[in-house]
């Protein structure tokens, strides 16, 4: 699993990922996240890359937009492909990050 991230207008702090976010891609990117969670008041999550979806990727996503919440800030996520979107929405974790497809509704969500 891949990490990046931009700064976008309105301090909003994009993260790319890219590759699995199985057990592996999400030790590779927790430490990331949670200095990204801890810091950041609004972070917009792209998954267009992120090929597969699994439990401990799902933990690091809720895990840092739960600790972005507790800041008052907000987290979206941005572009999953369908079977990554099906994980997000079935596991409930839609209730505390919004998923989008569209990259302008995405920042403006955040606002």
């Amino acid at each position: 699993m891949q990490m990046a991230t931009e700064q976008l207008e309105g301090d909003v702090t994009k993260v790319v990922f890219d590759g699995r976010f199985d057990i592996a891609g999400a030790d590779a990117v927790d430490l990331k996240m949670n200095v990204i969670a801890g810091s950041k008041k609004f972070v917009l999550v792209d998954m267009q890359k992120v090929s597969f979806l699994g439990s401990m990727g799902l933990r690091t996503i809720v895990s840092a937009a739960r600790t972005i919440k507790s800041r008052g800030g907000k987290m979206a996520v941005y572009g999953p492909d369908e079977e990554v979107e099906k994980v997000l929405t079935m596991s409930g974790v839609t209730a505390l990050v919004p998923i989008h497809h569209d990259l302008q509704s995405a920042i403006a969500s955040l606002q």
